[in-house]
């Protein structure tokens, strides 16, 4: 079996048109044919019919016919012809054309027949020569208006009909098997095209792959979207994976160069400078310690699901309403039912999380949280807008965009709004989403606004 899907579904349209071509041929073969001689036979006993009443009326007797000396069907009166003919008055033959002669089977007739009721059906007594056989019961009027019951019989052999049927089979095949090309190879064209759409994101793959695109931002069908949403937040998740193992090596070089400066100067005169070098190796011990716990990426390989980002909301407001017990916030949740984006659950705890414990620390009493759904920033659109807000003192003028630097604080004798609002920005800005903040109109406090894609 091929490995293209293209040519998985053109074998397999291939035996359907097979099968369904063959089909029609062998319907053609055991319909068609009988339906041809049941016809043609039905114009025999017509003509056959006619004769008998011209006999009757001219008769004095039911069982003496004198059939006319010129059949309206020629064939009735010539004894080299396949066409017989029977006339059964009272289950006796009255008549049987002169065919019947040099054949030794004589047909008899349906004792079950209604008026005008007709029966057909194929005798294969003799196989050398199987025939067809219409019989029908007619009810005619003799001279005196008196009425006349006959069952009448036309029979003919199925060569005549095998050899007209035989020329339209000819005919049907070669129709058929042109018209089965040319659905084949529209079928093709029709594949190829309906798979395009997959073509085309692999090669906006390898076009990643070469750096030279950065999502996937082709027009896909809607059947694709999906496909194309999460690859798109699996780039983006491991790019975001790779620029933070970036950050927290480089914060993890330059946060060791100084402790490492002092132990050089100490090797001299390792005794006299003793509790300087266990002071910096523990120095050393917490910067360490601190880097890795920042560094909130999992080793391990994680895929990107759809996260509720209300779930993950009830679940923070709940902890740290414990861990705020005894300033006795009032939380203020304005959330929707659902609300679904591609986001790994620890990205969206670290954003979320950072941003309410912050509110928490600098509010006063309240603190709100609210989603709007489909906002538009920019000139782009994002799948949600969070505000988390709070009645504190807010940031102070300027300071905004320091604080969105790493290592910067607003207040440094409070924790909070310093090195975890640095890594929501760079997180957000990984994800491809957007954080903007300002004063609460509602709480006049800190309005922090996150747009995630």
């Amino acid at each position: 079996m091929p490995k293209s899907i293209t040519l998985r579904l053109f074998f397999s349209e291939c035996l359907v048109l097979i099968a369904f071509f063959a089909l029609v041929v062998l319907t053609f073969d055991t319909v068609v044919i009988d339906g041809f001689a049941k016809d043609r036979l039905q114009g025999f006993i017509r003509y056959l019919e006619l004769d008998l009443q011209e006999a009757v009326v001219k008769s004095d007797s039911a069982n003496k016919l004198t059939m006319p000396y010129h059949f309206r069907e020629g064939r009735f009166g010539d004894s080299s012809s396949d066409l017989y003919g029977f006339i059964y008055h009272d289950n006796k033959e009255v008549w049987h054309s002169p065919s019947v002669e040099k054949d030794l089977k004589v047909i008899k007739p349906h004792a079950e027949l209604e008026r005008d009721q007709t029966v057909f059906f194929k005798d294969n007594t003799h196989k050398s020569k199987p025939r067809y056989v219409l019989q029908k019961r007619v009810l005619l009027k003799n001279a005196d208006n008196e009425d006349r019951d006959f069952i009448v019989i036309v029979s003919e052999g199925d060569l005549f009909a095998s050899e007209q049927v035989n020329k339209l089979n000819e005919s049907l095949q070669a129709s058929m098997s042109v018209l089965g090309l040319a659905l084949l190879l529209v079928r093709f064209l029709v594949l190829r095209s309906g798979l395009k759409p997959l073509r085309r994101i692999v090669q906006d793959l390898e076009a990643i792959d070469e750096g030279k695109k950065e999502l996937l931002d082709g027009q896909y069908p809607t059947e694709l979207q999906g496909i194309a949403s999460n690859l798109n937040a699996f780039i983006a998740h491991e790019r975001v994976r790779l620029e933070r193992h970036r950050h927290h090596l480089a914060d993890l070089a330059h946060s060791l160069k100084t402790p490492l400066a002092i132990l050089r100067g100490c090797t001299e005169n390792f005794a006299d400078h003793k509790d300087t070098v266990n002071e910096q190796i523990a120095r050393m011990d917490d910067i360490i310690t601190y880097q890795l716990q920042r560094a909130s990426a999992k080793a391990e390989h994680t895929v990107i699901k759809q996260l509720n980002v209300c779930t993950v909301i009830q679940k923070i407001h709940t902890s740290l309403s414990k861990v705020y017990l005894d300033k006795a916030i009032h939380f203020e949740l304005v959330l929707p039912e659902h609300c679904f984006i591609y986001c790994e659950e620890g990205d969206l705890y670290e954003i979320v999380g950072n941003l309410m414990d912050n509110a928490c620390k600098w509010c006063k009493r309240r603190v709100k949280v609210s989603i709007e759904l489909n906002p538009r920033k920019d000139r782009r659109n994002y799948s949600l807008l969070l505000h988390i807000e709070d009645d504190g003192a807010g940031i102070p003028v300027g300071k905004f965009n320091q604080i969105l630097k790493r290592g910067t604080r607003a207040d440094e004798n409070i924790h909070g709004h310093g090195i975890g609002v640095s890594v929501v920005h760079e997180i957000i800005q990984m994800l491809g989403g957007k954080l903007d903040g300002g004063r609460s109109k509602s709480l006049g406090g800190m309005d922090w606004r996150i747009y995630l894609p």
